[in-house]
């Protein structure tokens, strides 16, 4: 019973630094045209049209 748990618990620690590692290394962002956010492409400064759910017919 003392090595399953010994082994689940390096299993943990190993999954916690992998983490770690991911969380302190660069932040990946999508860029779609030369330097345009996938994310803001499209939006435009002002209010916004209304969404097609948001509109009354």
């Amino acid at each position: 019973m003392t090595a399953v748990k010994l082994q689940r618990e390096r299993a943990v620690a190993d999954r916690r630094r992998e983490k770690q590692q991911r969380r302190s290394g660069p932040k990946e962002t999508v860029l779609t045209d030369v330097g345009v956010d996938a994310d803001l492409a499209g939006i435009r400064l002002g209010p916004q049209p209304p969404q097609p759910w948001q509109r009354e017919e």
